[in-house]
């Protein structure tokens, strides 16, 4: 982000425009991050102003190590574990899959990349399919497969983001991946013309 030292000093000094800057240019895809590893778009919005509250709060802790947005997304991604945890010990199993506006679904809004399983998503029936397999993977290849195929985080963002070595990312998005392939070739019989092979992670 650029001018990150100026919102830094702001932030730590109470600024109100450095907080209106920060909420401004984060606020969205925190919670299109937060959404994807959840799948509750009420719970996903509780979840991010939980994200911000804690990043007010803890700005004056933070020392640099990493960009601002790989500790913003680290905090998201510990706020979205934490709260998963908590619906599996209070909540059933989640089965709404849908987005919540009308015929459009968070997938709409991909970047087109080469080789990896969400380029065969040509309508809203793959886009639903895709939508069931990454809310069935493990929750630590869901995460690493969310912040590379959907957040274009490099390998070594990912792995500040989830405190793990770089093997362990590629290692997850390639198990992730797989998964997805799975997954999908299950819901699809071959004569639909399914086919694809997951990325490698290089």
């Amino acid at each position: 982000m650029p001018e990150e030292q100026v919102l830094l000093e702001g932030l730590r000094s109470g600024d109100e425009t450095a907080y209106e800057l920060l909420i401004a240019h984060f606020q969205q895809p925190v919670f299109g991050l937060v959404q994807r590893l959840i799948d509750d778009h009420n719970e996903a919005s509780d979840v991010t102003q939980e994200v911000f509250l804690k990043i007010f709060r803890s700005v004056n802790q933070f020392r640099g190590e990493s960009s601002l947005k790989t500790w913003i997304y680290r905090i998201a991604v510990n706020e979205a574990y934490n709260r998963r945890r908590w619906f599996g010990r209070h909540r059933k199993p989640e089965t709404e899959l849908e987005a919540q506006e009308p015929g459009r679904s968070h997938l709409d809004h991909l970047h087109d990349r080469s080789r990896s399983p969400y380029d065969l998503v040509l309508n809203e029936e793959w886009k639903s399919a895709i939508e069931k397999a990454l809310a069935g993977l493990n929750p630590a290849f869901r995460s690493a497969v969310v912040l590379r195929d959907l957040e274009d985080l490099s390998y070594e963002e990912i792995a500040d983001v989830l405190d793990i070595s770089l093997g362990t990312v590629k290692s997850r998005i390639l198990r992730g991946r797989e998964s997805l392939r799975r997954a999908l070739i299950e819901q699809f019989e071959p004569a639909r013309g399914f086919a694809f092979s997951p990325q490698p992670a290089d």
